[in-house]
């Protein structure tokens, strides 16, 4: 405790403005838990970039934490961006603070003799990724803590290629911030340097994205009935015009969600993943009779879709599900058009589920699996030019159309999951359908994901404990069937636990474990690189025969994951 108080006294030192002197002092007398988790830690990089507590102290988003990212990130290009005139773009997003947070890193980046180019308002995320590379940028930054409750914000860098940085250029820039003082923050703004933008930018990143998230010319976008949220968030901005200069005409917003807004007045939680987030939108659905339903995060880099189940009820879709849809459609297009020569990939991730590499194989396409998170996959863009980059994604609601944006889309991705519904309804058929018949047509592949969450010094460290029983103690049997396999993404190694053969893996390391069994039940647990908690993947499949079987086959896959959560008292 005595060392936390020493790192909280110097933040009462003249290089801190009065108004964070103020918040430390009141912390030091209250000398509360809130003191000790304010500081125990610096900001680190994670999956998603920098993302925390607002507040003062070293473990949270502020001024001073944002202004030595930004700093280390200035001296970085610097020494490695060999050109006269150095140019960095920023977006954020609703957030409280996010306008402020922006100017901050703004003047920073200035003040250091780099042109800025810092939009006029709130804008998506991927349609940052999409600037850096259309304003020839030599790294972007977007403010923005996606999904997480209103307390939070955060900090995502990407490299010129319009990606999240990955190494090498990821280790050096946080070299470079763990090297400074908060006294060496350059705060002095170069007003000349700073540009804004907007309208321009919109206009081509709105006309790209409904480019490549077309599928044919023929489809009658008019008969599409289209419910969309934007959950408080930034997709207002860019979505409803990328469907209406895509065609699609009967498009319902729901109303009470579409003012930003960083409280999320109207939602628990602004996640499309959950149910509850998307309940407004459901229920406009159900009272018109919409075919789809489409909500997407705060910074519009993830959707979720609830269409319409062969019993005509909504039906929320996970990310497994839409990625494996929108990649077929892709394949189909590609093949279609003739532009199929052994020269195309699909992107995938360790945690996500393995039906899109079956998928993808159909049609002799390989699928290159990445780490979780989308800048694995905007790196295998950068890593293989000689290949076309056809889409991926990833379990956690997020898909990537083409190699335009090098981040995970909501805005493209809307368009294509309204591309696959509305050719389904004029073919007699429906999104789920199309779903369905990829089951049968390969196997019932049903995903579940619990997140456990341990706030604070000791939760970091029960969540380790938790990974190192995994990986010490392993799992024999998962529901009666004997693992085969445990593949140790931090050690890089894949252990056969029947043979005892071990082989290694050849991606970067992460602190990630998979059980596998033979029938193809896979288990996989990691940290969150954002948040406090612990996650649990859980893949079970079955052979589907017909469509019409397959609810049956459903509630047997629900009801294995269920035994086994329970068999590893995780409930």
């Amino acid at each position: 405790m005595s060392e936390i108080l020493e790192k909280a006294k110097q933040w009462l030192t003249p290089t801190f403005d009065k108004e964070t002197q103020d918040q430390i002092q009141k912390l030091i007398s209250e000398n509360s838990s809130e003191l000790t988790d304010s500081f125990y830690k610096d900001m680190e990089f994670g999956t998603g970039g920098m993302r925390g507590v607002m507040g003062a102290g070293t473990n949270r988003i502020n001024k001073y934490t944002l202004g030595r990212a930004t700093q280390g990130l200035s001296n970085y290009l610097i020494e490695n961006v060999n050109k006269e005139q150095i140019k960095v773009v920023i977006a954020y997003d609703c957030r409280h603070n996010s306008k402020k947070f922006a100017k901050i890193v703004s003047d920073v980046l200035s003040a250091n003799n780099i042109k800025v180019f810092l939009f006029e308002d709130l804008r998506p995320t991927p349609e940052l990724s999409f600037a850096v590379r259309h304003l020839d940028c030599d790294a972007g930054i977007v403010l923005t803590a996606s999904h997480n409750p209103p307390e939070y914000n955060g900090y995502k860098v990407y490299w010129a290629d319009g990606g999240q940085i990955v190494p090498p250029h990821d280790g050096g820039i946080i070299g470079k911030v763990n090297a400074l003082d908060f006294s060496e923050i350059n705060f002095d703004a170069n007003e000349d340097l700073i540009e804004t933008i907007g309208k321009n930018v919109d206009a081509v990143f709105i006309e790209a994205s409904v480019k490549n998230g077309s599928l044919a010319e023929n489809i009658n976008r008019d008969n599409l009935k289209i419910v969309f949220t934007s959950l408080h968030g930034t997709s207002i901005v860019s979505v409803p015009d990328a469907l209406a200069k895509a065609g699609y005409t009967d498009v319902h917003i729901v109303e009470e969600q579409r003012v930003p807004n960083g409280d999320f007045p109207t939602v628990k939680s602004p996640n499309p993943e959950e149910p509850e987030a998307l309940k407004m939108a459901t229920d406009l659905a159900n009272k018109i009779d919409a075919d789809i339903v489409i909500g997407t995060d705060p910074d519009c880099d993830r959707l979720g879709v609830a269409v319409r189940d062969t019993n005509g009820k909504m039906k929320l879709l996970n990310g497994n599900q839409t990625m494996v849809l929108m990649t077929e459609f892709l394949l189909k297009k590609w093949k279609e058009e003739g532009k199929m020569n052994g020269k195309q990939f699909v992107g995938s991730t360790i945690v996500s589920t393995e039906l899109v590499n079956d998928v993808a194989a159909n049609y002799n396409v390989e699928t290159k699996i990445g780490l979780t998170g989308f800048k694995w996959i905007a790196k295998m863009v950068k890593d293989f030019p000689e290949l076309d980059f056809i889409g991926g994604g990833e379990e956690s609601f997020g898909y990537m159309v083409g190699g335009f944006v090098r981040d995970k889309d909501a805005v493209t991705a809307t368009l294509l999951a309204c591309e696959i519904a509305a050719y389904a309804k004029q073919n007699g058929s429906s999104f789920y359908e199309e779903l369905l018949n990829i089951y049968v047509d390969n196997k019932f592949y049903k995903e579940h994901l619990i997140s456990i969450v341990k706030k604070g010094m000791d939760g970091a460290a029960e969540i380790q404990q938790m990974l190192s029983d995994m990986r010490n103690n392993p799992l024999s049997e998962i529901d009666g069937e004997k693992v085969e396999s445990l593949s140790d993404y931090q050690a890089s190694t894949k252990k056969n636990l029947i043979t005892g053969e071990v082989s290694k893996i050849n991606i970067p390391k992460s602190n990630v474990l998979i059980y596998q069994t033979a029938n193809g039940t896979r288990i996989a647990a990691r940290p969150s690189g954002t948040e406090p908690k612990i996650k649990f993947y859980f893949s079970v499949n079955s052979s589907l025969d017909t469509k019409e079987n397959a609810e049956k086959v459903e509630a047997e896959l629900d009801a294995k994951i269920q035994r086994i959560i329970k068999e590893m008292k995780l409930n």
